[in-house]
């Protein structure tokens, strides 16, 4: 039976809603593997050489397609959409019309809903060793959203051990759209345990608290906060400061204003034990650091290991939260007939 390192793609062959799901290999030249499936068009593993040269599973994620669909987390490396983060109240206006969304995070509306983009099986229609394309259409209606939207997903695996992801979506109506990628990375390699210890860097000035209900109420600059990250620090350092926006979420869940070009990292992140470093670049004006603060403890990953809290950090590249009701902040409406184009870069290396 053929394996992936330890993964069986025949545990990746089912159905969901008619439609067959697959384990996808991406391959470059150095040794670094990409694998996915076509189920929430998403990473489920990234095999990554470390400073020894063996190869270190670096993103959380299943060994089969029905532990996904059994897990308290739904999001591991999915494409999250039709808007993700949060919507507030699960509503927004446009263009003089009310629009009702479900309500699947509290009373907001999180990652578009009960059956967002990280629920369905996109369809594969270009493959190649390094490359591939998913696509997927959203109906009219689909958890509440106005207008049939096509939207593609890309991911390419370059020479360079860089994984990027193209995101194209056309609408034939007004409508939002705020698209990203969930994977829950661990440079110590998934199931080694907590990330906390791992150096992390984000090059920004400001940083969006939110209310009690984790919507955005305020840019804040990061200076003399425990959100400071633009000097390289282990994210444990100031984790369990005495911030009351740390308090109630357990950690950190907040959105990264980006002022950095595409040619710049908005992000970096280091792990002593294997060297690997991660870079992040992205169009996008925001980025979302989580760091798995709600794992409830009750999913095994790949290797058998639980996810407990802070199992893995998740640097979500994308527009800010409940933009539809925020006007001041950059917009996510796509209008019919225009393009949504966006591109991310998780860029791996060791560090000298």
């Amino acid at each position: 039976m053929t394996k992936y390192q330890t993964l069986i793609p025949k545990h990746f062959e089912g159905t969901i809603e008619g439609k067959n799901t697959h384990l996808l290999l991406l391959k470059n030249e150095g040794g670094m593997q990409v694998l996915l499936t076509d189920y929430g068009a998403r990473i489920v593993s990234i095999l990554v050489p470390d400073n020894k040269g063996n190869l270190v599973d670096v993103a959380l994620g299943f060994d089969s397609i029905q532990a996904y669909l059994d897990s308290d987390e739904k999001y591991h490396g999915c494409t999250a959409g039709r808007f993700a983060n949060r919507i507030a109240d699960g509503k927004f206006e446009l263009n003089g019309k009310q629009y009702t969304l479900p309500q699947n995070n509290g009373n907001n509306c999180l990652h578009g809903g009960i059956s967002g983009f990280h629920d369905k099986v996109w369809d594969r229609r270009v493959t190649y060793q390094s490359h591939v394309e998913f696509y997927y259409v959203s109906p009219d209606g689909e958890e509440g959203f106005p207008g049939n939207l096509k939207v593609m997903v890309s991911y390419t695996l370059t020479r360079n051990n860089e994984i990027i992801i193209k995101y194209h979506a056309q609408s034939d109506a007004d409508t939002h759209i705020n698209l990203t990628n969930h994977t829950y990375f661990n440079l110590d390699g998934e199931g080694s345990g907590d990330v906390l210890q791992q150096i992390l860097q984000i090059n920004s000035d400001e940083v969006l608290f939110v209310d009690d209900n984790q919507i955005p109420n305020a840019i804040v600059p990061v200076e003399g906060t425990a959100f400071d990250f633009r000097t390289p620090k282990p994210i444990v350092q100031d984790i369990t400061a005495n911030n009351e926006q740390l308090i109630a979420a357990k950690g950190y869940d907040h959105c990264y204003v980006n002022n950095q070009p595409i040619s710049q990292p908005c992000a970096t992140v280091y792990s002593k034990n294997t060297g690997i470093q991660l870079d992040v670049f992205t169009t996008e004006p925001g980025v979302q650091l989580y760091t798995a603060n709600w794992m409830t403890g009750n999913d095994f990953g790949k290797r058998g290991y639980k996810y407990l809290p802070y199992a893995g950090f998740c640097l979500e590249t994308q527009h800010f939260p409940d933009t539809p009701n925020q006007t001041e902040f950059p917009s996510t409406l796509l209008k019919a007939g225009e393009s949504f184009d966006s591109e991310t870069h998780f860029k791996f290396s060791i560090k000298k």
